[in-house]
């Protein structure tokens, strides 16, 4: 075989729930780059503490295991050390849980060095905790999932050396958090309107930021494709501009670790104006998607935020699809609209959406400045929806929606000659 040339791993994906729930599971594990060979779920309403599945389904598990000559078994759920290393030890096998296949996903798409900051993060305070009781596993990870990130050699370190790094990421992460912070304020100061892109990973929420702003954010179909934050201008009618800001997907089960570690990143939605809620209107499971997405947002106690819920890739609806968008609805969105990023439709409507609910929280300033306040004139157009820009011989008339803190600032009494 070419050096080159990587080994797929051949996994068998494991469950508590449904076969339809380890769906989303085989998505991860084929973004990691495994393969999956079978699938094996026991209905019980809670994991065996020990071994996490009964001793009937582990003997079904090594037979399958043996037949398929899978090289590892990834579970549904995050592992606790002593059933990683049960299951080790009975199964003669590599073990990796969902939050081990996440991580590894994490590690593979970081591409800033927040992100990888984050990411190392997260993944050794994970670790921390699996450093005992473990040693026979960790020598059989060899490579492949699991192993991406800050590698075997941190992993054989005791605690206190890990620590010691844990301490200093969150030290790297605070200083670019606090850079984050100046800019936001600077936005703040600006008065231009921030929306804040959410949804379930692999919506389209990337692909959308692209259409509207002819940026070329990475956009794959694939579940966590981009992780780092971007943020994007977005020019409305009347020249009025509005940032767009990109987040990291959302998934069920998210791990609390990576929740920790993206919180920065997380909460750009709380520090934005508005919500835009990208939902795959496609999928059989939008509605279950548009829950997790809510209980994230509710987790970091993000509310009173107006909601725009964009129901994506209307393209990929047919009648074949038997799926009816008319029959989605979400609740606690102020506005939604039918679209495709991918291909175009329905952005108008989007972009009147937008436009509608930048309005309705502005003002209506109607005034005559004089030549020599340009520089007002210029802090309107770039933070108001410019209704009528009219040069008269006295100066410029303008009738624009602006923020609060313009309608204070410039509301003064008319000149004379108005």
């Amino acid at each position: 075989m070419n050096e080159n040339e990587k080994t797929v791993e051949k996994v068998i994906l494991v469950g508590t729930d449904t076969y339809e729930a380890l769906d989303e599971l085989r998505e991860l594990a084929d973004t990691a780059g495994a393969e999956t060979v079978a699938t094996l779920v026991q209905h019980i309403e809670r994991p065996s503490v020990s071994t996490y599945l009964g001793s009937g389904k582990l003997e079904e598990l090594a037979a399958y295991i043996e037949s398929t000559e899978a090289t590892g078994i990834i579970c549904d759920d995050e592992l606790t050390p002593a059933q990683m290393s049960n299951l080790e030890r009975i199964l003669d096998t590599k073990i990796m849980d969902r939050t081990m296949l996440i991580l590894d996903i994490f590690a593979q798409h970081a591409i800033t060095s927040e992100g990888k900051i984050q990411v190392e993060l997260a993944q050794l305070q994970y670790r921390l905790t699996r450093l005992t009781g473990k040693g026979r596993a960790m020598s059989r990870l060899g490579g492949g999932i699991g192993t991406r990130g800050p590698g075997e050699k941190k992993l054989e370190q005791d605690r206190r050396v890990i620590r010691t790094r844990v301490s200093q990421l969150k030290r790297e992460l605070a200083d670019i958090v606090s850079h984050r912070e100046l800019t936001r304020k600077k936005r703040e100061g600006n008065s231009v309107p921030v929306f804040a892109i959410v949804g379930y990973t692999n919506v389209g929420k990337s692909t959308l930021l692209n259409r509207l702003t002819g940026s070329e954010v990475l956009a794959e179909n694939k579940l966590f494709a981009t992780l780092d934050t971007t943020t994007r201008s977005l020019e409305l009618e009347g020249k009025q501009q509005a940032l767009l800001t990109d987040t990291v997907g959302f998934i069920r089960k998210l791990p609390h670790n990576l929740v920790d570690a993206f919180r920065s990143t997380l909460e750009e939605a709380r520090y934005a104006d508005y919500i835009i809620h990208v939902v795959d209107a496609s999928s059989e499971s939008a509605e279950d998607d548009m829950r997790v997405v809510y209980e994230t947002l509710d987790m970091l106690k993000i509310e009173g935020k107006k909601v725009l819920t964009v129901f994506n890739k209307i393209d990929k609806i047919t009648p074949e699809t038997g799926i009816d968008v008319r029959g989605l609805k979400d609740t606690r969105a102020y506005m939604t609209v039918k679209m495709s990023a991918k291909t175009g439709e329905g952005t108008e409507g989007f972009l009147e959406a937008v436009t509608a609910m930048i309005r309705e929280d502005r003002r209506r300033l109607e005034k005559v400045f004089s030549y020599s306040e340009m520089s007002a004139v210029s802090e309107i157009r770039d933070n108001g929806l410019i209704i009528k820009e009219d040069y008269r011989d006295d100066g410029i008339y303008i009738e624009a929606d602006v923020p609060a803190r313009l309608y204070g600032k410039y509301n003064k009494i008319l000149p004379v000659n108005y």
